[in-house]
């Protein structure tokens, strides 16, 4: 095995297919998956994926004070696939792998930089195009619109994932970079950034951001599509950050993540391929079931959201924060929510004001 990808999934049905047949069309060739607490029948299409032989999933029940990330890092650390593989990534499933450089593939982007033995992949955080719903259809094709770089603010636009040599420079694995540095020969470990410009000695052991001059685009990097549309948004702020599970995800995460500056659709070279295999997958009737099923539950999540006046609050604020101009049509359902959510609150205080008085 060459490539391994390996992640942590918890309620992700609907982007499953897309994640791993892209990440198969540029050269991964391994993909290893911990899941938890699935609501959304997250775990039940994993488990089939792997009976296929597309994955392996491992269900990473009883989380350890680490948090659900870090306890899938501990026990991939452990698991035989990543010392088979030569090259290691641990990524998210809203976290797609660009290389830009040759075919779009893996290999291309070694061969570019062919001393590399670590590659910081930049983040470049899309935001939700102006879409309000969750539509069935590819993320790369959805959303083509992210921050411009480079982006010095807030600091999540610099922050990268690693592409590492599994040479046995570092014991362990990470969310963002390789840990535990067991190779004493610095000359040993080239880190570069996504242009391939070597980057400096603080890398080796801790640096976990790209800022500035540092940076680089040009080759490879993360398009990071953490948001995705407002009412995907919604349905995601149930759950907690997967490595701070006490974490909120909320208004300031929507804005932090949510640019739409500039169009960037170097990605979609591989939007052919990528239709293909999931169409060839969702003709097994188990699996499109699962699929759409998961798809409908993402639905209904959001709509639940959208009975509580918090959730209305939240929804209009994240609405008009899209940074880009409403439809009029959407304008005039977004006022007529806020109606509705004031008619909620009013009721409310009333109601406990009644109480009081009783």
């Amino acid at each position: 095995m060459k490539y391994l990808m390996i992640t942590s999934m918890r309620n992700e049905a609907p982007y499953i297919l897309e994640w791993i047949a892209y990440h198969r069309s540029i050269g991964v060739d391994g993909f290893l998956v911990y899941s938890n607490d699935c609501d959304d029948g997250t775990d039940t299409l994993l488990d089939r994926l792997d009976e296929m032989g597309i994955i392996t999933h491992v269900r990473n029940d009883k989380i350890t004070n680490a948090g659900v990330q870090w306890t899938a890092l501990k026990r991939a650390d452990k698991h035989p696939m990543k010392a088979q593989a030569e090259w290691l990534l641990f990524a998210d499933i809203d976290e797609f792998v660009n290389i830009k450089v040759g075919n779009g593939h893996l290999d291309d982007l070694l061969c570019a930089v062919p001393s590399a033995t670590a590659f910081a992949l930049m983040w470049q955080n899309f935001g939700n195009n102006g879409r309000i719903e969750i539509e069935d259809g590819l993320i790369l094709d959805q959303f083509t619109k992210c921050a411009r770089f480079p982006c010095y603010a807030p600091l999540t636009g610099s922050m990268f994932k690693t592409l590492f040599k599994n040479d046995g420079s570092y014991e362990k694995l990470g969310v963002h970079r390789p840990k535990k540095r067991v190779e004493e020969d610095l000359s040993k470990i080239h880190w570069v950034n996504g242009s391939g410009k070597p980057l400096s000695k603080q890398y080796i052991d801790n640096a976990a951001f790209t800022y500035g001059p540092t940076g680089g685009i040009d080759l490879a990097c993360i398009n990071h599509y953490s948001v995705k549309s407002a009412k995907a948004f919604l349905a995601k702020t149930l759950r907690g950050l997967p490595n701070r599970s006490d974490k909120q995800i909320d208004l300031s995460y929507w804005v932090d993540r949510n640019f739409n500056q500039v169009e960037d659709v170097s990605i979609q070279r591989k939007n052919n391929d990528v239709q293909k295999l999931v169409d060839e997958w969702m003709l097994h009737s188990d699996i499109k079931a699962l699929h759409e099923s998961g798809l409908n539950w993402h639905k209904q999540t959001a709509e639940a959201v959208l009975q509580d006046t918090d959730g209305i609050r939240l929804f209009t604020r994240i609405v008009s924060l899209t940074r880009t101009d409403l439809h009029p049509r959407v304008a005039m359902g977004l006022g007529q929510l806020l109606i509705r959510g004031r008619q909620m609150a009013k009721a409310q205080r009333d109601a406990e004001k009644n109480k009081r008085s009783s």
